[in-house]
C-alpha cells in the first residue's frame, strides 16, 4: 500500500487498477509506446479512469468512450478527446487507433477492425457469455485475416507484484490516482451494489468496513 494513500483509496487499486495496466500490456511483452494513439471505451467506471490515466503516463494519445453527462469528468482524467457514445458510434469513426481497451464489450469484434491501425490490438475485458465465446472464436481469424490482435483479455493476474509495484511509482509521480464516486458503510452494501450494479457510478465505489 502506498504510504501516502488512504485505506479506502488503496482498496480500488487491487482490481481495477492492475486489470487497467494488464490491459494494456499483451502477453508477449507489447505494451502501448508513447505516442500511440489509445482508445478507452468505458472511460468512466471502474477501470477506466485507471486505464486513461497509466495511458496518459507514457505519453499516448488517449481517447475516452462514456456516456453524455461524464464526459466533463473523463476530460479531467487528462483524456485528449472524449467521445460521446449516446451521439457518435465509436466504432466507425474516422480516427484510427493502435490500441482499444473495451472494459465491457458489446459490440463485435468484427466491428472494431476498421478503427484500428495496421497491427493495432484490440483487448476487452469483459462482456457477455455470448460476447467471450464468440470473442474468442473470432480472435484468431480477425488476427490472420487483418495482421491485427483482437480478442478478450486472458492473461490477469491479480496482486502481480511488479504491476503493483509500478503502480505504486505512478502514484508517488502524481500520474494516476483512484477516484472515489461514493462511500457506503458495511451496513447498505446492498445499495451498494445496487448503486454499481445500475451503472450510476463515476469511478470507484468504495464499502466501508
Amino acid at each position: 500500500m502506498p504510504t501516502e494513500m488512504t485505506c479506502e483509496g488503496a482498496a480500488t487499486l487491487p482490481h481495477s487498477a492492475v486489470l487497467a495496466l494488464q490491459g494494456l500490456r499483451l502477453r508477449d511483452g507489447r505494451s502501448i509506446q508513447h505516442g500511440d494513439r489509445v482508445l478507452v471505451v468505458g472511460a468512466s467506471g471502474n477501470v477506466g479512469p485507471f486505464a486513461v490515466q497509466i495511458a496518459k503516463s507514457v505519453g499516448a494519445e488517449v481517447t475516452g468512450v462514456c456516456s453524455t453527462d461524464r464526459v466533463e469528468f473523463v476530460r479531467s482524467l487528462g483524456a485528449d478527446r472524449v467521445i460521446d457514445y449516446t451521439r457518435v458510434d465509436s466504432t466507425k469513426a474516422a480516427e484510427r487507433y493502435d490500441w482499444i481497451l473495451d472494459v465491457d464489450a458489446r459490440h463485435s469484434i468484427l466491428r472494431w477492425r476498421h478503427a484500428l491501425r495496421p497491427r493495432g490490438v484490440y483487448v476487452a475485458l469483459g462482456g457477455s457469455t455470448r460476447w467471450l465465446v464468440q470473442g474468442l472464436l473470432l480472435m484468431p481469424v480477425v488476427s490472420l485475416a487483418f495482421s491485427k490482435r483482437t480478442g478478450p483479455m486472458l492473461w490477469w493476474k491479480p496482486f502481480k507484484a511488479e504491476d503493483v509495484e509500478t503502480l505504486k511509482l505512478l502514484i508517488a509521480a502524481g500520474k494516476v490516482r483512484p477516484f472515489i464516486d461514493r462511500r457506503f458503510p458495511l451496513g447498505q452494501i446492498v445499495d451498494a451494489l445496487e448503486y454499481a450494479d445500475e451503472g450510476r457510478a463515476r469511478s470507484k465505489v468504495v464499502v466501508a468496513v
